[in-house]
């Protein structure tokens, strides 16, 4: 299953994706499923009642609706660093024997389509495409055999950095949070349209159509589920919590000389069986 979150005429939306086409209905509507977060909350069961229910609603213009984040204010965005060894290799770090963990927060995120801001402080706005695994059951102590049990689904991320901000302190956060640099979509695609773990999927990012970065994400360091079980040891995972699982090598600080976005640039990130997001740059 794929959902769309969206926006029209200043009202909000949820969609489904059939066969490239959308299907939804707008919040308000009678039958209206509620929207993607709440459905998560709710379990597997409202998530197929919801597909089944938007199935039969009337097609969407995908180019009279406004892309919205698929889940708007997660409860947690935990991301993760230094994930795969060669953009380990290519940072100014060792690579860790256990995850680097930093949070985002949800007034940094925008939606597929949506300009990713660079900020008038910094001229070093840099691109990141990433995997996101969407937590569809919470828990705390999750062991790592039932770890993808708590896993809902997918989406991509382009964790857009601001790296003079990243790299003033020890601690990324501020680099990380900029507004309008979190891109999130287009679609969440439930767990079952992907291999177990999200395994094996091709991850590209683009910039201005040239390729930029390119990996699959079996070499991802700490697994989804490994990922899982480390975080749940200190932090109660709750639905709809979204783990953006790490970049590959090939971003705009480590090339020579630095490839860093500007206004008028566009980005996109493709993985393989989730789909493209892509954002303009603006100032």
């Amino acid at each position: 299953m794929r959902f769309v979150t969206f926006e029209q005429n200043q009202r909000k939306g949820l969609a489904i994706e059939v066969n490239g086409e959308l299907r939804g209905m707008m919040e308000g509507a009678e039958g209206y499923p509620g929207d993607l977060l709440a459905l998560l909350q709710q379990g597997p069961a409202a998530l197929q009642g919801a597909f089944h229910t938007l199935a039969a609603a009337a097609p969407i213009e995908e180019a009279a609706i406004r892309y919205l984040p698929p889940i708007e204010r997660p409860g947690k965005i935990i991301c993760v660093g230094l994930n795969y060894a060669d953009h380990t290799k290519e940072s100014p770090y060792e690579q860790p024997d256990y995850p680097t963990v930093f949070p985002r927060f949800a007034s940094s995120l925008i939606g597929h389509q949506a300009a990713i801001i660079r900020p008038s402080v910094s001229e070093q706005l840099d691109y990141e495409g990433e995997m996101v695994a969407v937590v569809g059951k919470g828990g705390r102590n999750i062991s790592l055999e039932r770890a993808l049990e708590h896993i809902a689904g997918y989406s991509i991320f382009n964790d857009a950095s601001v790296r003079d901000y990243q790299f003033k302190s020890p601690q990324w956060t501020m680099g990380k949070n900029f507004d309008s640099t979190g891109a999130f979509g287009p679609r969440f695609v439930t767990a079952d349209e992907v291999p177990l773990g999200g395994k094996g999927l091709q991850i590209k990012t683009r910039l201005n159509g040239e390729v930029v970065q390119q990996a699959s994400t079996e070499d991802l360091i700490f697994s989804v589920a490994e990922l899982v079980a480390i975080i749940s040891e200190v932090l109660t995972l709750e639905a709809g919590d979204v783990i953006v699982t790490g970049t590959p090598s090939g971003v705009g600080f480590a090339k020579k000389p630095p490839l860093y976005m500007k206004e008028g640039d566009i980005c996109q990130v493709e993985i393989e069986g989730l789909g493209i997001l892509e954002n303009p740059i603006a100032s």
